[in-house]
Formats: structure tokens, sequence, C-alpha cells
């Protein structure tokens, strides 16, 4: 019987070994159609040194913020369907990576989950504590877990440009719009909330563009500068391109980017006011009966002192009316935060306590990730109608 747990330790460690070192023939093999969205490819390690944000552009191409080298990875992963979703709740998936990584759930951080629109699969960035290992890990329609090997890649890394004797400190997103691959980050410059753009097709080595944001904060009543964008979407209005990005204590606001030269200062208009003591975590957008609606959830630093439900991970959905509103910033309408919903098309949503990170299958589902009692649950949930 002692040789059980001896061979599980080393399934565990070849697992791990596995996610580096494993040739892959698909790995080797080119996605024709990837050759649009990237240049200058490289094949090889990606040599990833701390892990963060994810999400996928088309093309089965995923977009990784590395923080640690303040640049963007975009890996030709070949995933590009056809769609499989999860079929059932996959129970203590903290524990399952733990294992695959020779640790325990302790001993890693989990940075980000998402999915991939045009398969199913569920991907999540994660780093062991003890040596800092990054790691993908993938999960299929049965659930089983499989490592993304990062080692025998198809990818490229875009550089984010920052200024002289400065440094990046964190990336906060990194999302797909037509043309670009936009990022949203913190330098420790003076106007330190940042946006990148990275024009199309991602080239090795190539930076892209940074802007500066000033942001109302409604619930500060002043003007910030140094205040990140938490996370974000693109957004198009009457032919324009937007940035929608939430905020800690919470403003949802909206910064144009269409024709804003390098190195300029973008000043956002806050358009809806989700109440304090938030840290905002997802978002996205989807339609359903004929209404176009944004999801963001958050984790409560308050919810101690202030809870607003059973749990400090919840969410909401907003009318994506509000973000052509005519009040804005000082006027800018304020969730009610003694109800569930108002006003008119900001509303709670129940199936957001206690999820964690948050991503969209389609217009009908999405996968969350979700505490359960201090394990982490994968699932995939309706999404409200």
């Amino acid at each position: 019987m002692k040789r059980i747990p001896l061979l599980m330790s080393c399934l565990a460690v070849l697992l791990a070994v596995t996610l580096y070192f494993s040739p892959s023939d698909e790995a080797n093999a080119v996605t024709k159609d990837s050759l649009a969205m990237l240049a200058n490819v490289q094949q090889g390690d990606t040599d990833i040194t701390r892990i963060g944000r994810m999400s996928f552009a088309p093309q089965g191409v995923l977009l990784v913020a590395d923080i640690g080298s303040a640049s963007v990875v975009a890996i030709d992963t070949q995933d590009t369907g056809p769609v499989k979703k999860l079929k059932e709740r996959v129970n203590d998936v903290d524990k399952k990576i733990a294992a695959a990584l020779g640790t325990d759930k302790a001993g890693i951080n989990i940075a980000d989950m998402t999915v991939n629109p045009a398969s199913g699969k569920i991907y999540v960035s994660v780093q062991r504590k003890a040596d800092g290992l990054n790691a993908i890990i993938t999960f299929d329609e049965n659930g089983k877990l499989a490592p993304l090997n990062l080692k025998k890649a198809r990818y490229v890394r875009v550089p984010l440009p920052v200024a002289d004797q400065k440094k990046i400190g964190n990336i906060t997103g990194v999302e797909f719009t037509d043309g670009r691959v936009l990022a949203a980050g913190q330098s420790n410059e003076e106007f330190s909330s940042k946006i990148y753009s990275l024009p199309l097709p991602l080239t090795h080595n190539k930076p892209g563009e940074v802007y500066s944001t000033e942001t109302y904060h409604v619930a500060h009543g002043r003007w910030e500068t140094r205040a990140p964008i938490q996370s974000f979407i693109p957004y198009q209005e009457e032919g324009e391109d937007y940035i929608v990005g939430s905020f800690a204590c919470t403003p949802i606001a909206k910064f144009k980017i269409s024709d804003i030269k390098q190195n300029a200062t973008i000043k956002g208009t806050s358009v809806v006011e989700l109440g304090s003591g938030n840290r905002p975590v997802d978002m996205f957008t989807y339609k359903k009966n004929g209404k176009n609606w944004l999801i963001t959830n958050t984790d409560r630093f308050h919810h101690e002192r202030r809870p607003l439900g059973p749990s400090q991970y919840w969410g909401v959905r907003v009318d994506m009316s509000y973000l052509q509103a005519d009040k804005t910033n000082e006027e800018a309408a304020r969730r009610v935060v003694t109800e569930k919903s108002g006003p008119n098309g900001i509303e709670v949503v129940d199936a957001l306590f206690f999820a964690k990170h948050v991503a969209k299958l389609n217009n009908d589902e999405m996968v969350i990730l979700r505490d359960n009692e201090g394990a982490l649950d994968l699932e995939v949930t309706k999404l409200p109608e």
C-alpha cells in the first residue's frame, strides 16, 4: 500500500515536467489562419516570467499578460473548435491543478480563467509559489485536465512601451478588438494608469502604443490618474472606438481611443457607479432578447464591514444603453446599494455570488470559477434573461 502515494507523487512530477518539456506534434504544425493575427512567429519556449490575465482572440490565439516582462504573449493554441462545452461541474479545481504541479492548493496562485468560445475549452493561468513556475492548465468537455505546452509553442511576444527608467507594475487586462489588441495596466509614472494599443498582426518584439488615462471617480468625488483599470472591454459607438473599463470603488467609465496620438492622455467619462468597497475582476457583454448587457463580477473588500450578500464575490449586469447616457461623471447613474436592482437596468446577478472568475461562452452561458467553502469549482451557468 505504501507504493500508491509514491506512485501518485511520481505522476504529479511527471505531469509538471510534461508541462514544459514534452514534445507536441500540434505545436510543430502551422495554423494557417493564425498568420493573419501573428507575424515573425517564434517556435519554442515562451519564457513567461509572471503569468497574469488571459483572453482569446480569433483563430485560437490565446493572449497572455506576462507581468514580469511587461509584455503580451500571443500563443497559437490551434484550438479552433468545434464547440464542446463542459458537460458537468468540476469540483476541487484548485486541488487538481496543484496536484498536477506537484504541490497542494496553498502552493499555487491562480491568476485568471478564460474560455475559448470557438471550442468551449477552459484555460486557467497559474503560478507555483515555491519556484515561480508559470503554467496554463486546460479543461475539456469531460473536465479532463491537461497542461498547455509552453516550452514548445508557436508564439509572439509584444513588449508594452514604458518611459525611460520607469516600469510597469501590473497588467490588468488584455483583449482583442477589430484591428488591434488592447491591454490595460499601471506604471510608476505620474500618470500611472495606462492603456496599450498593439496593432495587428501582432509582431514578435514590435511594441505598441501607450496612452495615459484620467478618470472621474464618482464615489471619491474627484479626477484620478493613478487608479488602474481593473477590467475592460472594447466598445464601439457611432463608428468610434472606446474602451469601457471598471475601477476599484467602482465607477464604470468609457475612453475614446479613436485617432489618439502616442503618449496622449485620455480623459474617461464615468457612466455608472456601482458603489464603494469593490474591486472589479472580469467584464464581458452579451445580447439577450434584443438587449445588450454588460456583466462584471467584483471582489468586495468591505464585505466583513458592509456585506452586500452571502459572499465577498458578487456581480451585476448593466444595460449597455447607460454607456450613451447624457448624465455622466458627477451625475452618473448610481446603483441602489441597498437593493438587488435599481435604477432600472442595473441588477445584482445571483449566479455571480461566490464567483471568483467569470468568462463568456456565448450569449446564453458563462463559465464560472466558483468559491465553494474554500474549494474552487468550474461550471457552466446560464446568463440571466
